[in-house]
């Protein structure tokens, strides 16, 4: 009999030591998440007020010529001031694929003509259809290579203008303008 209660009182201490080792490693679990979360917040809520109560960075701006500042916009290397730019007539965004082996690369180009007068317009408007088809199998013919570089996008342009130029009659595309051109 002497056994049993010697047995008994040896398990009842080492229950009683796990117990209260759980519970500290609970409670420093749950101090070490407190903690982490007011950090955190501190970082997120306190980054503002550094930012806003520091002085804002000084940029230098150089100041740009009149000549300069009057040249051209245009990506495609013509040097012609904002002034000498005629009617501009915008033409809807086409999305086309590129010819590729894979098949999986597409242009997104939005682009505006140049026209040499605004009665151009008309004609224009008459044969947007035949316009787009166009222009559609000169960018579809196109792969990334051709495209990708500077010289290539004024290829595109000036084969553009002249097939265009090749089917209008009431005056001519002086230039073309790319507002966007995505390739993907």
């Amino acid at each position: 009999m002497a056994d049993k209660e010697s047995s008994v009182e040896d398990v009842a201490p080492v229950e009683k030591k796990s117990k209260n080792m759980l519970m500290i490693i609970i409670i420093v679990v749950l101090i070490l998440i407190i903690l982490v979360g007011a950090v955190v917040s501190i970082l997120l809520m306190g980054g503002n007020d550094e930012v806003a109560s520091s002085p804002a960075p000084r940029v230098q701006v150089k100041s740009i010529s009149n000549e300069r500042r009057n040249s051209s916009i245009s990506d495609m290397g013509e040097s012609r001031k904002l002034s000498q730019i005629g009617v501009l007539y915008p033409l809807d965004t086409f999305t086309v694929n590129l010819k590729s082996d894979s098949g999986r690369r597409y242009l997104k180009v939005t682009m505006s003509l140049e026209l040499e007068g605004a009665e151009l317009s008309l004609e224009l408007d008459s044969k947007a259809p035949v316009i787009r088809d166009r222009v559609i199998r000169i960018l579809t013919s196109k792969s990334l290579e051709e495209i990708s570089s500077k010289k290539g996008k004024q290829k595109i342009s000036d084969q553009i203008m002249d097939t265009l130029n090749a089917m209008i009659s009431d005056g001519q595309i002086k230039g073309i303008y790319f507002t966007e051109f995505v390739i993907q």
